[in-house]
């Protein structure tokens, strides 16, 4: 921050006099630590909702994933210290919120968490494999929004009855809405199919 300051000080003048220049680093690091971290968020997230608003309006796409922060790997517990579960919106290339949790597992808690910070109204919500949960499907059809969770074989009932309805054999007779492509990528071919079904509730639970 110091570093942006001192290259940028004649326009952030524009908005405070910084009659003494730039704050040293230390005087930047005791301000930024009497920050409330969960305050903080969500003014973020506040201020990310207005800025696009400004723009034209509505986030159609919100995508959820966590990863793990490069450099926070600690090698006596073999894991990475900080993982954060962040919202990105795909239209604008915007993080619209964070919240961290310490290891992976824990994005399921996580995960609701941020959607409360979160306007998903009119949105679809993209979330992997460690998401799709009931409850989060369901909070995100109580916010107004849509979702489109991956299943994987950790959801075992919800699995099969995807293999028995929607295997490879039926899909490639299917003659509805559907999409593939096609890539070379790591020393294989990967071939993505998509295709518009009509599910009833009671077939996915």
């Amino acid at each position: 921050m110091e570093a942006f300051g001192e290259c940028n000080l004649e326009w952030l003048r524009n908005f405070r006099e910084f009659e003494n220049g730039i704050p040293s680093h230390d005087t930047i690091v005791r301000t930024v630590s009497m920050v409330e971290p969960d305050e903080f968020s969500v003014c973020f997230v506040q201020w990310m909702k207005e800025s696009i608003e400004r723009v034209d309006g509505r986030i159609k796409t919100i995508a959820i994933d966590g990863k793990s922060l490069r450099g926070t790997y600690d090698k006596e517990r073999k894991t990475c210290l900080v993982h954060m579960v962040s919202a990105f919106a795909i239209e604008y290339g915007a993080v619209l919120g964070q919240v961290k949790t310490e290891e992976k597992s824990n994005e399921i808690t996580a995960i609701p968490e941020l959607l409360k910070l979160l306007d998903v109204k009119g949105a679809i919500v993209t979330i992997d494999v460690m998401g799709c949960q009931v409850k989060i499907a369901q909070q995100i059809i109580d916010q107004k929004g849509d979702y489109l969770l991956t299943v994987k074989e950790n959801q075992g009932r919800l699995n099969e009855v995807f293999n028995q309805h929607f295997n490879v054999v039926t899909l490639s007779k299917y003659d509805g809405l559907n999409y593939s492509t096609e890539e070379k990528a790591h020393g294989r071919t990967e071939k993505e199919c998509t295709s518009l079904v009509n599910l009833s509730m009671n077939l996915l639970i």
